[in-house]
């Protein structure tokens, strides 16, 4: 089977195929104005000394697909030339299921294979690969040297078969072996839980064509869980890489009543959209906190730009991927088309997220937090014959939800954070 193709394949802000037909008739108009004659014929004579010279036979259709990659290539990193094969797994992959190992990737500066992000429940998450992580062999092949579908290539087979991943990874001694066993990956996009009695959890772990519509599932059932009145919900975008762009849309719908999402411009008219809140309001302006890091990119830094413009939550974490930028599907025949980056997008304030990424309002490391174990005071109880409460005994449900938070603060931190700012926020906001 596989794991993702190119960078962002499944991660990409995509307007795909809705709007690639009518653009490409505009890019065909560019191209007759006139053709670069001296340049195509150097072009011309390079293939022709390659098929008389080169030590190996090399076909005309080898070559030209080759030249086809290398100028999508130059151009940015999400610009790609695609096959039959990878215009079916990036229709698979934003659908839900796919096969693979379950981490998005991008051809690092460096010539490694950098990992975007992880994503929740598959083999590569399982197997310990993190955020940042530079894979430098695989198996026993250096990765040094490969273009992205080669090192894609090698990781893709049946599932259940097994390959070993050699990985440099931020504030190791030395290179990681990690076996990774491939499997079919089933994304659930969105889900929830109530963290504490009238607190919420909602994570998304990427962006597909229903996570709208489950997201708004997930409010509705959050409010009707909570004890009283739903107070607040942490939004979990952490290592989200991306995905539909439409998708994003939906949920910062969900969570404001009007105003702008965001806008897209590029050279061409096709390619400037603006995406506007409806006035419906399913999250009841619960209060919000948004979590995101080094592993949140394109849509989900959609999402986080616009509730940080529209002041409607707070966002906490470590600053995003910084990836702004749209690609459009243009078909070329049947079976072959391009995936071309044909804008950039803006949160609504107009700023530009590309290689710059969301700055969280709360700045916000991983990492854990050691509680001591014994409370070096006493308290009146401990007192001999203190008088017993006229109340009786403390909640068992508040002390579970207190032994819960504290779980929270040794194994997420971050989270942790999270809950507690969101609970500040509506103490604050009951005073007022």
């Amino acid at each position: 089977m596989r794991l993702i193709r190119n960078p962002f394949l499944a991660a990409t802000t995509a307007l795909v195929i809705g709007i690639a037909v009518g653009m490409t008739s505009g890019v065909r108009a560019d191209n007759e104005i006139q053709l670069p004659v001296d340049e195509v014929r150097l072009m011309s004579q390079v293939l022709e000394r390659i098929k008389q010279s080169y030590v190996e036979d090399v076909t005309d259709e080898d070559l030209l697909e080759a030249a086809i990659e290398g100028m999508l290539t130059s151009l940015d990193p999400h610009s790609d030339y695609l096959t039959p094969e990878d215009f079916q797994e990036l229709r698979e992959s934003t659908s839900g299921e796919f096969g693979g190992l379950g981490i998005e990737i991008t051809m690092d500066e460096t010539g490694f294979v950098r990992v975007v992000a992880p994503i929740d429940d598959t083999p590569a998450l399982r197997a310990g690969m993190q955020s940042g992580d530079l894979i430098t062999q695989i198996d026993d092949t250096p990765v040094k040297g490969m273009t992205i579908n080669d090192a894609v290539t090698l990781m893709r087979g049946e599932p259940g078969t097994s390959l070993v991943l050699t990985v440099l990874r931020e504030g190791e001694s030395g290179p990681l072996k990690i076996e990774i066993t491939r499997d079919v990956i089933k994304v659930t996009s969105v889900r929830s839980r109530m963290l504490e009695p009238d607190y919420g959890y909602i994570r998304i772990s990427q962006f597909q064509e229903r996570t709208g519509r489950d997201f708004e599932e997930a409010l509705e059932s959050l409010h009707d869980e909570a004890e009283t009145e739903l107070k607040g919900i942490v939004l979990d975008l952490r290592n989200n890489p991306g995905g539909v762009l439409q998708a994003s849309v939906d949920v910062v719908d969900a969570l404001i009543s009007e105003g702008l999402i965001v806008y897209t411009e590029g050279r061409l008219a096709n390619s400037e959209s603006r995406f506007t809140a409806r006035n419906r309001n399913p999250s009841r302006d619960v209060n919000l906190v948004v979590l995101i890091n080094g592993g949140s990119a394109s849509a989900s830094e959609i999402v986080a730009g616009a509730i940080q413009d529209h002041k409607r939550g707070l966002i906490i974490g470590t600053q995003s991927f910084g990836k702004g930028s749209v690609q459009t599907i243009l078909p070329l025949d049947q079976s072959h088309a391009l995936k071309l980056t044909t804008a950039r997008y803006y949160t609504p304030s107009g700023r530009s997220i590309q290689a710059q990424g969301i700055v969280p309002d709360i700045v916000v490391k991983q990492g854990s937090l050691t509680q001591n174990d014994s409370d070096a005071f006493y308290k009146e109880a401990d007192l001999a014959g203190a008088l017993e409460n006229p109340n009786g005994e403390a909640d068992e449900g508040d002390q579970d939800s207190a032994a819960e938070t504290e779980n929270l603060a040794e194994n997420d931190y971050q989270l942790y954070q999270a809950i507690t700012v969101l609970k500040g926020i509506a103490i604050l906001g009951q005073r007022n």
